[in-house]
């Protein structure tokens, strides 16, 4: 008996990269798979049905269980169309990973209104469309969990994404919210921050600053396959009672990443003026503030 024996899950953008293995590691454990994939290169949406099916067919070689799915998850009708394929295939969902994605990558005061649009759209719209999709289902079942990827883009920063950025802190919103909203129902929703070299990675454009320490780094820290082992566990019933929460894997480390919170408050019994923040509360908030970091320069050592 596996982990996710008997279940039903949904994994986007499962015809590449960190989703390919998640798909193959969730059926491994026993799961139904809708492996959902347009087909898209990460830096356009020219569909390809292929890497889907190849994955459905590498599962099912296997012994186990899976389908393709070609549904955008940046539209709110194909979105509820991916759900309505796994009901209709396996005639119940107990879990999602949000995982499709694409990069537009580029300094913030060069960015497009395109390239701005279509990342918000695939990663946050995407994540938002898939999991409404299904709520009514998890909320019929009481039972359900949702894994969203997030990225240290976001959570922590990154030169040349405000876009990507933008989309991951929000999924990041999403996830804590969905996981409030939907408790009374026994659905949980989490996030993860995978460190792997994919082919969202490869496709940062070579005059990108940060590329080849970023590419240089992540090549060392393995491939998908050390991040399909956190989404499969949150899936699993062993996991219930975890939720809300934002976690990463890097090789062989695994974070759970701390969560805006007040860290330091300032009181002026008479009210604050703007003069009155400038010369006392910032001065005595500074050593509170975080600094200007980027993820490269944070997590800064090779792991083991």
């Amino acid at each position: 008996m596996g982990l996710l024996q008997d279940k039903t899950i949904i994994v986007t953008g499962a015809g590449r990269g960190v989703g390919k293995y998640i798909a193959l590691m969730a059926a491994a454990e026993g799961a139904n798979v809708v492996v959902n994939d347009l087909g898209a290169g990460v830096s356009d949406q020219k569909a390809d049905t292929g890497p889907a099916e190849e994955v459905a067919s590498e599962i099912r070689a296997a012994g186990g269980r899976a389908i393709a799915d070609t549904h955008s998850v940046a539209d709110w009708d194909q979105a509820h169309a991916i759900v309505e394929n796994a009901l209709d295939n396996f005639g119940q969902l107990d879990g999602i990973v949000n995982n499709a994605g694409l990069l537009r990558d580029g300094i913030f005061h060069k960015m497009t209104k395109e390239d701005w649009e279509n990342v918000i759209s695939v990663h946050l719209n995407g994540s938002f469309f898939v999991s409404r999709a299904a709520a009514a289902h998890f909320k019929m079942r009481a039972t359900g969990s949702i894994v969203h990827m997030t990225s240290t883009s976001g959570l922590v920063g990154n030169l040349g994404q405000a876009n990507y950025a933008a989309a991951k802190m929000g999924i990041a919103g999403l996830s804590r919210s969905i996981s409030i909203d939907m408790a009374r129902f026994g659905v949980r929703s989490n996030c993860v921050a995978p460190w792997a070299f994919t082919r969202m990675t490869g496709s940062i454009p070579e005059d990108n600053p940060l590329y080849q320490e970023r590419v240089a780094m992540l090549d060392k820290l393995s491939h998908g396959q050390k991040v399909a082992p956190l989404a499969v566990a949150l899936l699993a019933d062993s996991a219930n009672g975890i939720t809300g929460q934002i976690f990463g894997a890097r090789a062989n480390e695994l974070y759970c990443f701390s969560q805006p919170r007040p860290v330091h408050t300032a009181h002026e019994s008479t009210g604050w003026t703007a003069q009155a923040i400038a010369e006392t509360a910032f001065p005595q908030m500074q050593r509170s503030m975080t600094p200007a970091d980027t993820s490269p320069s944070y997590f800064n050592w090779n792991p083991v």
